[in-house]
């Protein structure tokens, strides 16, 4: 393994919409990933020829084609498709390894500064920088909480990825990891610099049926990690001045108790939810941040 190998692993499926943006800009990168595999999950549109296009140019970008299954599948059919890229290689080679969607555009040193951080803090499991959304009025934050590496462009120190299990197969695969993260002792962040902001080309929490869907299907992401409901009301009042103003928040409390009403399973890791539901009750009474660092002193964790 060399000391700053990195893994780059985009799993994708018609993206030729936003893809382009996201090639070019990583092929700007001031530092290029060691290899980049693209794993097309069975896509139908123009993705199979700009992805060939691109590999020819670039040898660090390979492609990996998976069959069409007859539908996008988000939450456990993306870590499917980001599995069978990274068991397709020795990952063990590299250091670093990051999960990056292919809707996005990326700041030039992106990489660069990540890297550097992690190396600076080794401390650091997982990091990002900040999603920002073009709006009529300019660029508008996302609003991703400090404490969590963002699910579109997690990049992963590989000792900690493998510390922790990976991802789980299943929708709230990119909350269960930062926090199995912290409950092993490490830190998830993410930053908001200019230099770290990248556009996200499709909204977080939409759907490819539709954005109040992809609202639902992240409360029912919440109810599965084991998030409580008082938690859970607060996160949809908080968000009740996001758009689609009220019926967004109302979707996303409405997924967490359709779930709850029809006893779905949760995640079946009692210490995790233990863990989970004394940060959260933390974070209710103090605030996100203070939560954060009581956690990190409980852990021995530097920041």
């Amino acid at each position: 393994m060399t000391e700053d190998g990195l893994l780059v692993i985009s799993p994708c499926r018609d993206e030729s919409q936003y893809m382009r943006q996201t090639l070019d800009t990583m092929v700007s990168q001031t530092r290029k990933p060691d290899l980049w595999l693209i794993v097309d999950d069975g896509s139908t549109d123009e993705t199979p020829e700009i992805l060939k296009a691109y590999a020819a140019q670039h040898d660090w970008i390979q492609i990996i084609t998976r069959e069409n299954r007859g539908k996008r599948a988000v939450g456990p059919g993306v870590i499917d498709a980001f599995y069978a890229g990274y068991n397709a290689v020795d990952a063990d080679k590299y250091a670093f390894v990051c999960k990056l969607d292919l809707d996005l555009r990326l700041p030039e040193r992106y990489f660069e500064i990540l890297l550097q951080r992690m190396q600076d803090n080794p401390n650091i499991g997982t990091c990002s920088g900040k999603a920002y959304i073009e709006t009529p009025h300019g660029l508008e934050n996302e609003r991703h909480g400090d404490e969590t590496s963002l699910g579109m462009t997690k990049l992963y120190r590989h000792s900690c990825f493998k510390k922790i299990g990976g991802f789980v197969r299943e929708v709230m695969w990119d909350g269960i990891d930062c926090h199995t993260c912290r409950m092993h002792g490490w830190i998830a962040c993410s930053w908001d610099e200019p230099d770290l902001r990248f556009v996200h080309l499709r909204p977080m929490g939409s759907s490819q049926v539709g954005i109040h869907t992809g609202r639902m299907r992240h409360g029912y992401g919440q109810y599965y990690m084991g998030t409580s409901f008082l938690f859970m009301l607060a996160s949809a009042v908080y968000r009740l001045n996001e758009k689609p103003y009220i019926t967004g928040s109302a979707a996303i409390l409405w997924g967490w108790l359709r779930a709850a009403l029809t006893a779905k399973p949760r995640y079946q890791n009692k210490e995790f939810r233990q863990f989970l539901r004394k940060y959260q009750m933390r974070a209710l009474l103090h605030g996100k941040q203070k939560a954060v660092e009581m956690t990190h002193k409980e852990k021995g964790i530097h920041v």
